[in-house]
C-alpha cells in the first residue's frame, strides 16, 4: 500500500514537472494556436509607430503581443540577445556601424548583406527585409535660402558655406559622420557662421530666421513643411539607415509565418510615408499608437 501510494505520489510528481517545464519552454498563447510575441520598440516617435504597426500586424494573424516600448537605443540589442524581447525595428546603419563597429558601406544592399550574414553568425538573430524608408544622417536648410542661392545638394552648399549661417548640436562639428566626414569629401565647408543650439530646437531656430542649415535625420517629422528643404548627400558621405524587423532566430523557426507577416510591413514603407507618420506624431501631436492603426488599417 505504501509503495503504490509512493508510485501514485511520484507520477503525480512528474507530470507536474513535466507541465512546469512546458509552460516555461514555450510561449503559447492561452487558446493554443499562436506563440506570444514580445515587441520591443526605441524611445524615439519613429521605432514606436513602426514597432506598434508590428505588433498590430501580428495581432491580426492570431499571434498574442506583449508590447515592450520605449527601449534606450543603448541597450535594446542586448535585450534582444538576452531574449527579453523577441524583435523590433532596427537600422541597418546601426547595426553595421554601432553594433558590429565595421567599416563605412554606403550601398544599402551591401550593408543590408553584410549585417544579416554577421547577426546572424555572431547573435542568432535574423534580419527580415528591410524597407526603402531611410532614417539617415543628413542637413536641412530653410527653403527660401536653398532657392534664392540655388542650393539642392551638400556639393551647392559647400559651394556657397560663406553666405550661410551653420545650426550646430556642437558633437556633430567632432563626429566622424558629421564635419569632418563631409569635408573629407565635400572640400572644407566655411560657413558665415555657427553657433551651437540644442538639437530639439534646430527647426524653431531655422523658423525664427536665426540660422539656415542644420544637421537633421532624414524622417523627421517637420521635414513635411514646406519651409525646410533636406539636401541631397550627392557625393554618398553618408551610410543608408534603412528600417528592418530584427528577430531572433528561435522564435522565427517555431513561427515561420512571422518573416512574410513583418516584410508586407516593411514594403509598405518609404522614406516619405515614415516621414508622414513621425509628423502626425510630433507636429500633428496625435498619438503614435493612433496613427499607427490608422496606417495599418490602409495596408492590411
Amino acid at each position: 500500500m505504501r509503495n503504490n501510494l509512493k508510485k501514485v505520489l511520484g507520477t503525480l510528481l512528474i507530470t507536474a514537472l513535466a507541465a512546469g517545464v512546458a509552460a516555461c519552454g514555450n510561449s503559447k498563447s492561452s487558446n493554443g494556436d499562436k506563440s506570444t510575441i514580445k515587441v520591443g520598440s526605441k524611445d524615439f516617435t519613429e521605432n514606436l509607430v513602426v514597432g506598434e504597426i508590428y505588433a498590430l500586424a501580428l495581432e491580426e494573424a492570431g499571434y498574442n503581443v506583449e508590447r515592450i516600448p520605449n527601449i534606450a537605443s543603448s541597450v535594446i540589442h542586448t535585450s534582444l540577445i538576452n531574449e527579453e524581447i523577441d524583435l523590433y525595428p532596427e537600422y541597418t546603419g546601426t547595426g553595421l556601424l554601432s553594433i558590429l563597429q565595421l567599416d563605412l558601406i554606403t550601398d544599402p544592399q551591401e550593408v543590408y548583406n553584410t549585417v544579416k550574414t554577421e547577426y546572424e553568425k555572431q547573435f542568432n538573430l535574423v534580419w527580415l527585409d528591410y524597407s526603402a524608408a531611410n532614417d539617415g544622417q543628413g542637413l536641412v536648410i530653410r527653403t527660401d535660402v536653398a532657392n534664392k542661392l540655388g542650393i539642392k545638394t551638400i556639393s551647392d552648399l559647400q559651394a556657397n558655406a560663406g553666405k550661410i549661417r551653420f545650426a550646430s548640436q556642437g558633437e556633430f562639428d567632432e563626429r566622424e559622420d558629421g564635419i569632418p566626414g563631409l569635408e573629407k569629401v565635400y572640400g572644407p565647408f566655411d560657413f558665415k557662421s555657427s553657433k551651437v543650439y540644442a538639437n530639439g530646437l534646430k527647426y524653431e531656430v531655422l523658423s525664427n530666421d536665426e540660422a539656415d542649415v542644420a544637421p537633421a535625420y532624414t524622417t523627421e517629422g517637420q521635414l513635411v513643411k514646406e519651409e525646410f528643404t533636406l539636401l541631397e548627400d550627392d557625393k554618398q558621405v553618408w551610410p543608408p539607415y534603412n528600417l528592418a524587423p530584427v528577430v531572433q532566430k528561435s522564435v522565427l523557426d517555431e513561427n515561420p509565418d512571422i518573416g512574410e507577416i513583418l516584410n508586407k510591413i516593411s514594403a509598405s514603407l518609404d522614406t516619405a510615408k515614415v516621414t508622414e507618420l513621425n509628423a502626425a506624431v510630433d507636429v500633428d501631436k496625435r498619438e503614435y499608437e493612433e496613427v499607427a492603426k490608422e496606417f495599418y488599417d490602409t495596408i492590411k
